[in-house]
């Protein structure tokens, strides 16, 4: 299981210290009134948090998948919006230095590495959700300039991000329609106009908007890695990603919830005697821990997969499928532990059940996430791969 560096080791201990001290004291002020939380962002950007998958020779700190994924987790613990600040810019400074040019690679990965650019990844549409193939957005070539129609919906961020990983069809002939799909790097312009923030259960503090692109032009250049046609696969890999950053927020989640549980369980007295030590709430804590631990491993180990650079798909999609199934249980188990008080403002577990779901439907809905995962068993196992 993932062996952190001493440099990767200190990173994790700088984020739960900036967590505990920085994010715990204040998180209700900006929580409980869905404002976007820049002094923390600002912080964060002080810090090298947004240059975590950035390489070194661009300016970043160039952790490990597990290293990235145990700091994902500790932000998540303090506030799961903060977690998500640096998810989908986390994956397009993966795709970028995986598949960029090198023209793209300079122009993009210092800025995102010192958080002066911050990017957010847009995939999802308003009619298409999880059907990726069927999505309409596209970019017509005209000289030697793109051409973008269409429109992304829940794309987080998307009013501080300076670029945007766009998923679209650049050939709309193409079958499978997979094949015909480029990302796309735009940078906020003429042509491009960003919803105002869609109101959430959860998720607070940081937006998710709608963008619509009208007739948006952008050079031929900024498809990624300079050829058209090759974004399904790009953004797959980037994916793999995702889903361990959603899966290590999700365990985050339900670190918080546990330790919120276990606090309250050994100060609250029934019967004589702290609640830990009736069997209903032992058991509670005790299925908790043990569920929150299995999730930390499986995602551990999805990174430890993706830092071998081998494929991930299957264990990143397990992982991000088991922890957030898990924070929900956990959240709804805490809330159970603290009895009334956790339906009440004044304790956190109710926010932890709120943020909970939204691990459950992002990066591919758990229902879609079944199906990868079915489908990647058979394939593996027609290639007589080790599951």
């Amino acid at each position: 299981m993932s062996s952190l560096t001493p440099d990767e080791q200190e990173m994790v201990g700088l984020v739960a210290r900036f967590v505990d001290e920085r994010v715990a004291p204040r998180v209700r002020e900006f929580e409980s009134v869905d404002e976007y939380p820049q002094a923390f962002i600002d912080e964060m950007k002080e810090l090298g948090f947004f240059g975590l998958l950035v390489p070194a020779e661009h300016g970043g700190a160039d952790v490990s998948a597990a290293c990235f994924a145990r700091v994902t987790e500790e932000l998540a613990r303090g506030w799961m919006s903060l977690a998500g600040a640096i998810g989908g810019h986390s994956v397009i400074s993966y795709l970028i230095r995986t598949f960029g040019t090198e023209a793209q690679q300079r122009t993009y990965l210092p800025a995102m590495a010192e958080g002066r650019v911050r990017a957010t990844m847009a995939l999802t549409e308003p009619s298409g959700g999880s059907d990726l193939q069927g999505m309409r957005t596209y970019a017509q070539a005209d000289g030697d300039e793109l051409v973008i129609t269409g429109s992304k919906t829940w794309i987080s961020n998307a009013q501080h991000s300076g670029l945007i990983g766009l998923l679209c069809k650049t050939d709309r002939t193409a079958e499978p329609a997979h094949r015909g799909m480029s990302v796309v790097l735009v940078e906020p312009g003429e042509g491009l106009t960003v919803s105002g923030k869609i109101p959430k259960l959860g998720y607070r503090g940081v937006e998710a908007c709608e963008l619509s692109f009208d007739a948006m032009r952008v050079p031929v250049s900024a498809v990624l890695g300079g050829v058209p046609g090759q974004g399904w696969a790009h953004m797959m890999r980037g994916l793999e990603v995702g889903r361990i950053q959603v899966a290590a927020r999700a365990v985050g989640v339900a670190q918080a919830a546990l330790q919120a549980a276990l606090r309250y369980a050994q100060d609250r007295e029934t019967f004589g005697k702290p609640i830990w030590q009736h069997q209903s709430v032992g058991n509670l804590l005790a299925d908790m821990a043990t569920k929150t631990r299995a999730a930390r491993l499986m995602t551990l180990d999805a990174a430890d997969r993706l830092d071998s650079g081998q494929r991930a798909d299957l264990e990143a999609g397990m992982a991000k499928l088991f922890a957030s199934e898990t924070a929900m249980q956990v959240a709804l188990d805490a809330m159970r532990v603290h009895g009334g008080y956790g339906f009440s403002r004044e304790y956190d577990i109710e926010r932890y059940f709120r943020d909970a779901p939204l691990m459950i439907l992002g990066e591919g809905t758990n229902e879609v996430q079944r199906n990868v995962i079915a489908a990647q068993l058979v394939a593996r196992d027609r290639n007589r791969e080790r599951i």
